[in-house]
């Protein structure tokens, strides 16, 4: 019971984190002076990079070296030095050591500060994916070690989820009244400090085997029914990448490219927004509350009125549409209002506009996600053969490709600026979001959206056709 508390606080800080980092967009904006287009290609790469890692991390790592327990020292240490790194990053820590001045402002941020930032960021998208594949793995080692499983896991759930949604509460609601960058990142630091330590003051209680060494000494048949797992899994990510997993692919790839707008150019249009709900101004992460909760309603009902994988992945992808149509619609009015005040060359000035609108799209997203992963789950059991997986493998798999999304959603947005820009016309990405027309980028991602669902429902009905 105390091994696997130990393991779940390392959940509970990577949720504080996630608050603390969910408006990086405005720190890189306001403090570093980048444009919101170069800040959120900052964000994306780093996303897509740490989604990237998760599929390396268990196939070339995991599963054929160092093992849940490794994989979770190496990565529970790097999360908190990269946490660490990006505290020390903020101007006024190192003002005296640099000869930098102590103000959140761009002139203050030197060539030391960016090395730490970008170091930290590295070493926080490397424990990302290392927790994300492993924790979940890790607990379950210990659970089936006990006797007593289900009442462990019965024991543990209800505590988990109050823990869970408590730390979300305290990261959208406390954490944002923190006006100072260095204390903003310095409180998520400290917690993920004490779960690293936590964590490593139970090495003499858990369960767990180094696979590398060990594996190599083994040999004959009880060497090839250890192996046997491993070769399996392997041979399902290499049909992931044939003709009849293209469709899922670009399905997966396209939902990537919607959901890196989540907490980069979302964010930017909630900025300078009317957020006062009487006499409380509710902090920006309310949105991210918002987008995990409602957003997993949204699926949860979608999931009881439509079955089957397939059904569910063409619903999420029309989640994205209706997700890209809507920021395109509240896009298109916030910019009327700031036309209206003449507020196209005051980008720091408030918007008389209510930042409630923008749940349409925040929820919306989030039912993309989450119903997009419950539908991995029902195809990862439909693949078992009913046989209970080893490991969400395809889950892991698939936040791969929509890393690839998130990457191309950088290459997307370049793109689409050139293009605009044509014939000497202002490109619809200006430095200041007031002076672009992201509405019609959105417009652009909603048509991508679509035809992804056309090359979806037709590719499956081909590969059926094939196979009859």
């Amino acid at each position: 019971m105390k091994s696997a508390i130990r393991i779940s606080a390392l959940l509970w800080a990577d949720i504080l984190v996630g608050y603390a980092m969910f408006v990086m967009q405005d720190y890189l904006t306001d403090v570093w002076g980048l444009s919101f287009t170069h800040a959120a290609a900052i964000l994306n790469i780093w996303n897509g990079i740490s989604f990237i890692l998760q599929p390396l991390f268990l196939f070339f790592v995991v599963d054929a070296f160092l093992g849940n327990f490794g994989m979770l020292v190496i990565s529970s240490t790097t999360y908190t030095l990269g946490i660490f790194f990006l505290f020390m990053s903020a101007p006024p820590i190192l003002a005296n050591s640099t000869g930098t001045c102590k103000q959140y402002e761009q002139e203050c941020i030197g060539r030391t500060q960016k090395a730490l930032f970008y170091t930290g960021m590295a070493l926080i998208a490397v424990g990302v994916a290392g927790n994300n594949v492993s924790v979940s793995s890790f607990l379950e080692e210990q659970d089936k070690e006990t006797h007593d499983y289900g009442a462990v896991i019965g024991c543990l759930r209800i505590p988990s989820m109050i823990m869970v949604a408590l730390v979300g509460l305290i990261g959208a609601i406390a954490l944002p009244y923190i006006k100072p960058w260095t204390i903003r990142f310095g409180i998520p630091a400290i917690c993920t400090a004490i779960a690293w330590l936590s964590f490593l003051t139970g090495l003499c209680c858990y369960k767990y085997n180094i696979l590398g060494p060990e594996r190599n000494k083994i040999l004959g048949p009880e060497r090839n029914k250890i192996l046997e797992p491993e070769r399996n899994k392997i041979g399902k990510m290499c049909r992931m990448f044939s003709l009849e997993m293209l469709p899922m692919l670009i399905t997966f790839i396209a939902c990537g490219i919607v959901s890196s707008t989540g907490n980069t150019y979302f964010v930017e249009q909630a900025k300078n927004l009317d957020r006062n709900l009487g006499k409380w101004k509710v902090p920006t992460q309310m949105l991210l509350l918002a987008q995990t909760w409602l957003g997993r309603l949204l699926a949860f009902l979608a999931g009881l009125i439509f079955k089957g994988s397939t059904s569910r992945f063409i619903v999420a992808k029309l989640f994205a549409v209706l997700c890209c149509t809507a920021a395109a619609l509240i896009e298109k009015m916030r910019l009327n209002k700031v036309r209206n005040h003449s507020l196209l060359d005051s980008p720091d000035e408030d918007i008389p506009m209510r930042v409630y609108w923008l749940l349409f799209q925040f929820v919306l997203l989030g039912g993309l996600d989450s119903l997009l992963e419950k539908s991995v789950d029902e195809f990862n059991e439909d693949e078992s053969d009913g046989e209970e997986p080893e490991r969400p493998w395809l889950k892991i798999f698939t936040k791969g490709v929509s890393g690839v999304g998130y990457l191309c959603s950088v290459l997307s947005v370049y793109v689409v600026g050139r293009i605009s820009g044509k014939g000497g016309k202002p490109s619809w990405f200006q430095f200041t979001l007031n002076r672009s027309h992201l509405d019609r980028y959105y417009w652009v991602l909603a048509v991508l959206s679509g035809v992804s669902i056309v090359l979806f429902v037709v590719g499956r009905l081909c590969c059926r056709c094939r196979n009859r």
